[in-house]
């Protein structure tokens, strides 16, 4: 004879909550210390240039553009600089002041100033980060695919900004190395000025 359980007296069936959007990525930056990619970066107006992009957390950052550009951008963990040897000019700005600078501190509470973006594709997470008392730094969009093997489970794909005056560009990575050495020299720059500063 079959006996029968009451369901009331059985244990519970208990299934455990998938991580959000922000905390998968909050893992993935927290198991990233370097990253290294091909990037392709697109502006308002349609035109790309192509360049290495070198990452080490925290605050370092180097965007070495194709040599026809003449352009270098380097973060050196408090301030991002750029470097226009066409025209021989040096721009400073803080790394806070940057939407990047979600990308390089690996212990940011991302729950502050982020917000997951809805994707038709599961396999797809993108979070939107802004800090809404300082819209003038604009707003950024980072999409990553769900990947095994990548760090956390996910590979950073690339990002789009739009800045106050509703200007978009997109970065587009590809050959992502997660995790490799980057020396102290990549984070260099030569200033291209007659009598300025050295980075």
């Amino acid at each position: 004879m079959t006996r029968f359980i009451p369901l009331a007296l059985t244990a519970p069936f208990i299934v455990a909550a998938a991580p959000s959007p922000l905390d998968e990525v909050s893992a993935h930056l927290r198991a990233v210390q370097t990253m290294t990619a091909k990037f392709t970066q697109t502006d308002r107006n349609g035109g790309v240039l192509t360049g290495q992009l070198s990452l080490r957390r925290p605050g370092s950052i180097r965007f070495a553009y194709q040599p026809s550009a003449k352009l270098l951008v380097v973060g050196d963990g408090k301030a991002l600089t750029m470097i226009d040897y066409a025209v021989k000019q040096v721009s400073r700005w803080p790394i806070g002041d940057s939407p990047l600078s979600v990308l390089l501190n690996p212990k940011a509470d991302l729950a502050r100033f982020a917000t997951p973006v809805a994707s038709a594709d599961p396999n797809v997470v993108v979070i939107q980060a802004r800090d809404p008392k300082r819209p003038e730094f604009g707003v950024i969009s980072i999409a990553f695919t769900r990947r095994a093997g990548a760090p956390a489970g996910l590979m950073l794909e690339g990002w789009s900004v739009i800045d106050a005056q509703g200007n978009r560009s997109n970065v587009r990575l590809t050959n992502q190395q997660f995790n490799v050495p980057i020396s102290d020299e990549t984070f260099r720059w030569n200033d291209p000025r007659p009598k300025g500063p050295r980075g």
